[in-house]
């Protein structure tokens, strides 16, 4: 589409000025994409995690678009004189817009995913935990118990219960409370070793 706007632009006087006046017309939304941007950046207005960097790298892509429209369709010099330098710049701050916006994207996506899982811990595995060192875990719902020494080869020393299993990763557990709260909840990171004993269980 684009390639075959500025073909017909060449070959035509009336297309060419018809190119211009839309590349002219497209300084105003990027004018009011630009603004939005920064409004939504100094919190002037609502526009969600994603909406500086999706409304400032709109602003930027259209800009960059009209001009490349502009020199293709009118055979205008290009690049002119501080262009590259120009250019560069627009395409860096597209690059980090385009970061910005994955990154907030997964911000928010991870929380949400947290606060459905608080409300739904009861499909995650409840989790009995035999460990050879005190944890010292003071969390609601969350049980310590002593366990007896019933010979010298005997290294776990206290149990957890009340626990649950948030995800596993490589060689790690992410273990909850049973009663988690995702806004204010602790995650326990522990190391699947000869340290630990593990015992999945419904309920």
């Amino acid at each position: 589409m684009f390639v075959r706007v500025s073909a017909a632009a060449r070959r035509s006087p009336g297309a060419s000025r018809a190119v211009r006046r839309v590349c002219v017309a497209a300084v105003l939304p990027v004018l009011v994409l630009l603004v939005l941007g920064l409004a939504a950046g100094f919190e002037v207005i609502g526009a969600g995690p994603m909406g500086t960097p999706l409304l400032i790298g709109g602003a930027l892509l259209l800009a960059l678009l009209a001009r490349l429209l502009y020199v293709r369709g009118t055979g205008a010099a290009f690049p002119v004189a501080g262009e590259r330098v120009a250019l560069g710049v627009t395409v860096a701050i597209l690059a980090l817009c385009a970061y910005w916006a994955v990154g907030s994207y997964a911000q928010q996506k991870g929380r949400a995913d947290a606060e459905e899982i608080s409300h739904n811990l009861q499909v995650r595995p409840a989790v009995m935990l035999d460990t050879s060192e005190r944890l010292a875990l003071d969390w609601p719902g969350v049980r310590e118990t002593p366990l007896p020494a019933e010979g010298a080869g005997t290294h776990f020393r206290y149990r957890y219960e009340g626990l649950r299993l948030l995800a596993q990763a490589g060689n790690r557990m992410f273990l909850i409370p049973r009663q988690w709260i995702w806004a204010t909840g602790n995650v326990l990171v522990l190391p699947v070793d000869a340290g630990v004993r593990v015992a999945f269980h419904a309920g």
